[in-house]
């Protein structure tokens, strides 16, 4: 975890990877949770002995869940102190980029990108997350978040 005092700190860290989270291992019931709460039952997500015979051999998660997980994977790598508001604004841009198959464990690796201020004494930090799978050398996903924090 690293704690930046302050969101103006988070601009002397522009290019540097700043950490990684723990391992959090997706379980059938987070994805059929999910699916419930998405409406998106697709049998691939879903159907366990349907998807033993599909293209992954064992269900998988969303995409979406996989880039829903940013917050709390991302609380487990840094903080920032001295805010009184942090808002997630938006990402640039997303790629799924291999499946998560059930009972896999995801994690996060940030890298900020960018850091810069904007109206109400604002700074909108720019990260590239890269979601990894335990044991597997291709991501999950890769994404550049942004996160406006206000003092």
């Amino acid at each position: 975890m690293r704690v930046f005092a302050t969101p103006r700190e988070l601009v002397g860290a522009v290019g540097t990877e700043i950490g990684a989270s723990d391992w959090l291992v997706i379980r059938q019931d987070r994805i059929d949770r999910f699916a419930e709460a998405t409406g998106d039952h697709q049998w691939i997500h879903v159907d366990a002995e349907r998807a033993k015979e599909g293209p992954f051999g064992a269900t998988i998660a969303h995409g979406y869940l996989t880039l829903s997980l940013l917050p709390v994977l991302l609380s487990e790598v840094y903080r920032v102190e001295g805010v009184r508001m942090g808002i997630n604004y938006g990402l640039n841009k997303v790629r799924f980029v291999n499946p998560v198959r059930v009972g896999s464990a995801v994690r996060a690796v940030m890298t900020v990108t960018a850091a810069d201020e904007v109206p109400g004494n604002g700074l909108q930090v720019a990260a590239t997350v890269v979601v990894e799978i335990q044991g597997v050398e291709k991501p999950a996903a890769v994404a550049e978040a942004l996160t406006r924090f206000y003092s």
